[in-house]
């Protein structure tokens, strides 16, 4: 998603956000950054295949299993995919043009969630058109 905003003292910025697939690093979570990688969740999902088809082999024919009851697993089953999907990171940069007497700036943080980056994305765009800058309250902070 890209906005392009002039500010009050005119310049023209460039606010844009994009998904961060990976976890960014911080230094302060970085002994809680340090994981096995994919390898534990795909060994979940492999036991969890070989228990469902167990349980489908070992099924009586006898047995009778209702289609809302095979609805509702599969909504279980894909509910936590679907949160992480929509919880992933987002980078949002906010990037100003070099002008004859202003340098360029440039303000980077990270947003998660969809709504939520988009609330943040049109906030930093009021803010620029209202006072030049984005909020030094918010999670955009300036980079060197």
């Amino acid at each position: 998603m890209t906005r392009l905003v002039r500010g009050a003292d005119g310049r023209m910025w460039t606010v844009r956000s994009q998904i961060e697939w990976r976890n960014p690093s911080a230094d302060a979570d970085f002994e809680h950054d340090v994981s096995g990688g994919h390898g534990p969740g795909v060994l979940m999902l492999a036991i969890v295949v070989v228990m469902a088809v167990i349980l489908v082999a070992w099924t009586p024919e006898q047995v009778v299993v209702p289609g809302w009851l095979i609805f509702a697993l599969v909504l279980v089953f894909l509910f936590f995919p679907a949160r992480w999907a929509v919880r992933r990171p987002w980078l949002v940069a906010a990037e100003s043009k070099k002008t004859d007497e202003l340098p360029p700036e440039r303000w980077v943080g990270s947003v998660r969630g969809f709504l939520t980056v988009r609330n943040e994305v049109a906030n930093v765009a009021r803010k620029i058109e209202m006072y030049s800058l984005p909020d030094l309250d918010g999670p955009l902070q300036p980079v060197d």
